[in-house]
């Protein structure tokens, strides 16, 4: 049955123009905006980050003021290609520095109450009102993220392409079992257990038809792209070839781990950039190869910065941070303003003061990518940025 749904969907897509597809990369953690896009002559960033800083001398500089981590080489090879817009600045006023409710916050897009349906998960039930395609939206990694989480919305969940392809059968209602078990640990105190329960009743069934579906997709994929040996990477690769197979999928979500540096940052930090850059690097030159890349934005977020002080070894929970924007069609560059480094503006005195909502790039993101309308999902209206050619 898997393969003859695949080839039934495969048929239909190739008929029609490719639509646009959103690939969402989530930095778990909290990742460090003033080490990635460097302040690299502005006095204040050394006073402040005196044990976890970046030398002047080895920053790949982008303009007089900013400059890209050194370890982040890729990025710096998609700026200069007009691939990767920066957005500086960004949060939400009275920024939560809990992980957990942090994250909550940026999956729902509801800062002010706990949101019970991920913003994703909004956009595919706009995008498949019906339900027709367990492929609408596709999240490649263990559980079911939140903000693709929505009661009666399938969403499919696979962790690892390839092992799943030789999996019995049994071993993969195991493995649907424990990624809805850990979704049920995670969201169960803050949903309450009824509705988590409501929501693994309707959608279990639906992440093991999806995965079955996706069972023969890393056969049928090649390229000459080596794409790294580390998890964003496979992941990454897994997006690509999930894309290139056709079936319809428009919204994929992966995260990469590790980004919570409160103890030694200068050891951890410069490998998960140049895992990451790497990784993101290699799947557009992936789709390029594929001549498929010209409708896909790849957009790269984490719940919340660090503090301007660094604590001797890391950084511990700030605010104002930074997303990126990836693709063909993006108009590279710096969006809106990055946050001010005098102490005299700092928040609370210690934190970037953000200059930008995160609900308007999710608007940006759903209006201008998806072609959904973002206010039901943001809860208003927040400003856009416009970094697409077209």
């Amino acid at each position: 049955m898997a393969s003859s749904e695949i080839d039934k969907m495969g048929d239909k897509m190739t008929t029609k123009k490719r639509e646009k597809t959103l690939v969402v990369v989530q930095l778990t953690g909290g990742n460090d905006f003033m080490n990635t896009i460097v302040p690299y002559n502005n006095p204040h960033y050394y006073d402040a980050r005196k044990t976890v800083v970046m030398k002047q001398d080895e920053v790949l500089p982008i303009n007089d003021e900013l400059a890209i981590n050194p370890n982040a080489a890729p990025f710096k090879r998609l700026y200069d290609e007009g691939k990767m817009a920066i957005i500086q600045g960004i949060g939400y006023p009275n920024s939560n520095r809990s992980h957990f409710r942090g994250m909550d916050i940026w999956h729902t897009a509801e800062p002010d109450r706990v949101g019970n349906e991920g913003w994703l998960g909004q956009a595919v039930r706009d995008l498949d009102p019906n339900a027709e395609n367990v492929l609408t939206g596709v999240n490649i990694g263990m559980g079911l993220p939140r903000a693709m989480s929505v009661t009666g919305v399938p969403v499919t969940s696979i962790g690892d392409l390839e092992g799943y392809g030789v999996m019995t059968r049994i071993e993969q209602e195991k493995l649907r079992d424990r990624a809805l078990e850990a979704f049920k640990g995670l969201y169960g105190q803050a949903l309450g257990s009824g509705a988590v329960a409501e929501y693994i009743g309707q959608t279990g069934l639906d992440v093991l038809r999806g995965a079955d579906m996706l069972a023969d997709v890393a056969d049928n994929y090649s390229s000459g792209v080596e794409y790294a040996d580390n998890q964003i990477a496979k992941n990454m690769r897994d997006v690509a070839r999930v894309h290139l197979a056709d079936l319809g999928t428009r919204i994929f979500y992966t995260s990469h781990g590790g980004y919570d540096t409160h103890a030694n940052e200068m050891p951890s930090h410069p490998k998960l950039m140049n895992d990451l850059s790497g990784a993101i690097s290699d799947f557009l030159d992936d789709l390029e190869e594929h001549d498929a890349g010209d409708d896909v934005t790849v957009f790269v977020f984490t719940e919340f910065g660090r503090r301007m002080r660094d604590n001797g070894s890391g950084t511990d929970h700030g605010s104002g941070g930074g997303a990126y924007i990836f693709g063909k069609n993006v108009k590279g560059g710096l969006y809106s303003e990055y946050p001010s480094l005098d102490p005299a503006e700092w928040e609370h005195g210690e934190d970037l003061k953000h200059t930008i909502d995160f609900r308007g790039i999710y608007g940006t993101l759903l209006e201008q990518v998806l072609d959904v309308d973002a206010k039901p999902i943001v809860k208003g209206e927040y400003e856009q940025i416009h970094p697409f050619a077209n």
